[in-house]
């Protein structure tokens, strides 16, 4: 039972943001890259970036091979650096200077003559270059003309490692990795990630773990019982399967753990008590694809958006239609979201502007359904007024309008779905009838309870393979049927009193069934 929850939600507050510099995420990937050998990925990554990585294992042992002149292990360094032009040419210079001291003569005149640093000296400071060629032709090295006035070479040496000590810096090894732990770290201790849970990084969610078959679920494992005046209007499970939502007749919008049926406390705000709510009955609910946003529609013709991890409202619609928003289906890359209302229309829109951009008008009277096909390229729509429409989302034009039963008569039609991995959909009327049809009206299946009166199904939903039909009956019985033949395989008594809607569990052989009997119940194999 959910218990008292007071009667205003607490406001929240701007979250805090940290603001993290380009450069420094370049820095992490040159880092990763380095320490994986991806030697030619880091080089190109640094190039077409202009960001270098200026790490060395330690910095003293760097200047100290500077200041004893251990030249090998310094040029190997700085192959990986990127040093101020004029702070390079001073470090190839010395070295030339001791090769030639050490009479290695032909390395020297190779370092003055191929080395891309010595060759833009040669083109902006020709005598300091020249200096350097006549270096290498005098027979005999002398130190006094190398080095002019009283400087010597190992004071050289230390006025080089100052210069280069303010160009190198060290880092811990694979801060990368080091941070993505501590970030599933973070989650774990506010209760975003539990404990043991396998998480996908590159998708940034935990890792669903499918159930292997279509099993379709018999018994009911959990009831999540309202208050005594309230009860689920809507009901839907996240993409990644992590969260059931349910928008009541009270306004109130709440997280459920649909493995303990209980209210998911491991989110700060409904731990607080300060849960997502309208001030109007919640008619309709959407996820985005990330499962990181919820939209919410309500009697009043409002549309909330929100981020369900926080419970921050991002934007609202305040007048989004004239009458109840019925129905929320978000586009492919979650940019744009289309409305259906009692008001016959359906609206597209724009989650980045909030504005609505296009309208779609054709139903004479209630749109109780909208959803996108597989594809995402267009909308069907289902009303009382017994269509269904194919709508361009695009351009805002009707496509197709047919009815699916053979005699074409008014019943108005609850839900149009599309099936999984198919061009076809599932049409749901208030009948003992749902058909299986193409997108232009074409029926390729009926699937019939065969009962003749008071059995009329009022919401329908597709397994998660797309192998059982589930409808929710008004003689408050749940009716499975096998898609592939349209043979009725069981019946479920699932309410006591007039059963409203039910989801399906993306990955999971789950399904949640809601009534105004104040119940919302969880039905497993």
């Amino acid at each position: 039972d959910r218990g008292a929850r007071g009667g205003q939600r607490k406001a929240f507050g701007k979250m805090d943001e940290l603001e993290v510099d380009a450069q420094d995420v370049v820095r992490l990937m040159l880092q990763f890259c380095k320490e994986n050998g991806l030697k030619e990925s880091q080089r190109a990554l640094q190039v077409e970036s202009q960001v270098a990585l200026n790490t060395v294992e330690s910095v003293e042992g760097f200047l100290t091979d500077v200041q004893t002149g251990n030249w090998d292990a310094v040029l190997t360094a700085v192959q990986s650096l990127q040093l101020p032009l004029k702070k390079l040419m001073a470090l190839y210079e010395q070295v030339v200077m001791e090769l030639l001291e050490l009479r290695e003569v032909d390395v020297a005149r190779a370092l003055l003559r191929q080395t891309e640093c010595m060759q833009t000296m040669k083109q902006e400071k020709p005598d300091r270059y020249m200096r350097l060629e006549h270096l290498c032709a005098r027979p005999v090295w002398d130190g006094r003309e190398a080095y002019e006035g009283s400087t010597t070479k190992e004071q050289r040496r230390i006025e080089l490692a100052k210069m280069l000590s303010t160009e190198v810096s060290v880092v811990p090894p694979s801060r990368l990795l080091v941070l993505i732990g501590q970030a599933l770290k973070w989650q774990q201790h506010q209760g975003l990630l539990p404990p043991g849970t396998q998480f996908d990084v590159f998708r940034g969610t935990a890792a669903a773990k499918p159930d292997e078959n279509d099993e379709y679920p018999t018994k009911s494992t959990h009831t999540i019982k309202f208050g005594k005046k309230s009860h689920a209007e809507v009901a839907a499970f996240s993409p990644d399967g992590q969260f059931l939502v349910s928008g009541s007749i009270d306004g109130f919008v709440e997280v459920w753990d649909h493995e303990t049926g209980k209210l998911r406390k491991d989110l700060k705000y409904q731990a607080n008590d300060e849960l997502m709510m309208h001030e109007d009955a919640v008619l309709s609910l959407a996820w985005s694809k990330d499962s990181e946003i919820v939209a919410t529609g309500d009697q009043g013709g409002k549309i909330k958006i929100w981020k369900v991890r926080t419970g921050q409202c991002l934007r609202k619609f305040e007048r989004a239609h004239v009458q109840g928003v019925t129905c929320l289906a978000f586009s492919r890359d979650s940019t744009q979201l289309c409305s259906a209302s009692y008001d016959a229309s359906l609206r597209m829109h724009g989650l980045k502007s909030g504005k609505t951009l296009r309208e779609m008008r054709g139903h004479t009277s209630y749109i109780n359904h909208c959803s996108y096909t597989v594809d995402g390229l267009r909308i069907c729509s289902s009303g009382s007024d017994g269509w269904v429409k194919v709508w361009d989302p695009k351009t805002a034009e009707c496509l197709y309008t047919w009815r699916p039963n053979p005699s074409g008569q008014e019943i108005a039609i609850n839900c149009c779905q599309p099936m999984p991995k198919s061009d076809h959909m599932i049409v749901c009327d208030r009948s003992s009838t749902a058909y299986l049809c193409t997108l232009q009206g074409q029926v390729v299946r009926t699937l019939s309870s065969g009962k003749k009166t008071g059995g009329d199904f009022l919401s329908a939903s597709v397994s998660r393979m797309g192998t059982w039909l589930y409808c929710l009956a008004e003689d408050n019985s749940l009716y499975i049927f096998n898609c592939a033949d349209g043979k009725l395989e069981h019946i479920v008594s699932a309410h006591d009193k007039e059963p409203i809607g039910l989801a399906h569990h993306p990955h999971r052989n789950v399904v949640a069934t809601y009534a105004d009997d104040g119940t919302l119940k969880i039905w497993r194999p």
